[in-house]
């Protein structure tokens, strides 16, 4: 891969096409980890990825699990296009002549594309990440926790104030709406809020999957001129996928808290990366900075392991009629 030159459109349709593809599929378990991960331990509303599910769906509607979706779908293809395509010519221009890069070169590769992906995956994620949490915002208003009230005799009694009547609606913000508002009060940088974070979490998961992608696809091939069969450039995406959603869920808890504009009652804000840590470790404890690592990670393996076998089978060469696809070892 490393030897033969690049078409760049090519990269971009493999891309895009994989992107929307692996979006379609896992959105609603990544609206469940955004929720997961911006609910305080004090003011729980979902225990786990499955109540958040169907909570929303109770509420919100089936629909309502694809909240922030369309914003998904609009910039996933530049932002996946960028990403994989960037790798991909970091990893040529690394190669020079060289057969097999090494370990620090993949590393590299992988580390420019992380930080070319962040020009598109901040404003998405900023805006996802809005429309995503509304709905936990309205059920927590629906279901507010009274604590410890104390009484003559010195006993504190936990109770719970439901809401009467129908729950309150969620707000149907827009994107161009949210868009529209940041721009009007904070200029082009509001699009950029916690751009710091995201390339905190995104450089460190480049560089840890795109080499272990490459040395686990590169176990599936005959030979070290053939190229892996696609369903096991799938099962390689996944497992590589897996494994670098995992070790940056910290980063990405952070990131999440740092570019959610609206907060209930009660909610700290974060004046930046290192106050939110410190506030999340003291208030939550160190356990909270690994909150929705299961729903990220569920995320994650299949959004790459599709990547990988759109990205492979050259969608994007045969749509431009320069390969058919390859579906199999040759």
């Amino acid at each position: 891969m490393t030897q033969q030159p690049v078409s760049l459109p090519a990269k971009l349709i493999n891309g895009g096409v994989a992107g929307m593809v692996g979006v379609t599929c896992v959105f609603p378990i990544d609206l469940a980890k955004t929720r997961l991960q911006n609910q305080r331990t004090s003011h729980q509303v979902y225990r786990n990825m499955m109540d958040c599910l169907i909570k929303t769906v109770r509420s919100e509607g089936y629909f309502g699990m694809y909240r922030g979706a369309a914003v998904n779908l609009t910039l996933v293809t530049p932002e996946k296009a960028i990403k994989l395509a960037a790798n991909d010519f970091f990893r040529h221009h690394l190669s020079r002549g060289e057969h097999k890069l090494s370990v620090f070169k993949e590393m590299l590769a992988g580390c420019g594309a992380g930080m070319c992906q962040v020009i598109i995956t901040t404003p998405m994620e900023m805006l996802k990440i809005q429309l995503q949490d509304a709905g936990r915002l309205v059920a927590q208003r629906n279901v507010a926790v009274v604590s410890a009230v104390k009484l003559g005799g010195g006993r504190a009694v936990l109770s719970c104030a439901y809401s009467m009547g129908p729950p309150a609606p969620v707000r149907r913000a827009s994107a161009v709406h949210i868009t529209q508002e940041l721009l009007r009060t904070h200029g082009i940088q509001g699009l950029y809020k916690g751009l710091g974070a995201t390339l905190m979490r995104d450089i460190p998961f480049s560089v840890v999957y795109f080499p272990l992608f490459a040395h686990l696809n590169a176990l599936g091939k005959p030979s070290d001129e053939g190229s892996a069969p696609f369903y096991w450039s799938f099962a390689a995406g996944c497992m590589a996928g897996c494994m670098a959603a995992v070790a940056v869920s910290p980063c990405d808890v952070v990131k999440t808290r740092l570019q959610s504009l609206s907060k209930s009652t009660n909610e700290e804000t974060y004046s930046g990366v290192m106050d939110c840590i410190r506030k999340i470790v003291r208030k939550e404890g160190p356990t909270a900075l690994l909150k929705g690592a299961g729903c990220r990670a569920l995320v994650i393996a299949p959004l790459f392991g599709i990547a990988q076998v759109v990205y492979f089978i050259g969608v994007g060469e045969f749509l431009l009629g320069q390969a058919p696809f390859n579906l199999c070892t040759p």
